[in-house]
């Protein structure tokens, strides 16, 4: 094989299997397995709305990767588009602009899902909580970004 053939089929399977930080939420509650198949094990089960961060994707299945860093594959069919963050500091504050000097708008709580409105300036998102309210957090203050 040439080293040029070989390069597009390295290529081409890259892209296939990686997604470059791309992130999904869960549709509805799941299960998790440690194969791709509803056969394999399965590893635990996960909420909805919970981020994960998509590894590697084969047909109708995805290799997914939680907040605690934990792989394991889910249905393709069971991930949104939608797009939900996790709060990962024990307070997060969700500010009216995407400044550190701003009014806090509110506070969430370590493990609360906020809706992702938009990616804000670098460093800052903004979200939304499900009774309404949104603002700007901090990047590091959430995961699924």
């Amino acid at each position: 094989m040439s080293m040029r053939r070989a390069a597009l089929v390295f290529a081409a399977l890259a892209a296939k299997s990686a997604f470059a930080l791309d992130y999904r939420s869960v549709a509805e509650a799941a299960l998790l397995y440690d194969a791709p198949s509803q056969k394999a094990v399965p590893v635990f089960a996960i909420a909805r709305g919970t981020p994960v961060e998509l590894v590697v994707q084969l047909d109708t299945w995805v290799k997914v990767r939680d907040a605690k860093g934990d792989l394991a594959w889910i249905e393709k069919r069971q991930l949104a588009d939608k797009r939900t963050v996790m709060v990962r500091s024990e307070r997060a504050q969700v500010r009216a602009e995407a400044d550190d000097k701003a009014t806090v708008a509110f506070e969430a709580e370590k493990d609360v899902l906020l809706d992702l409105v938009e990616a804000g300036p670098p460093g800052w998102a903004k979200v939304k909580h499900r009774d309404g309210q949104q603002g700007f957090v901090k990047a590091s203050q959430v995961w699924g970004l």
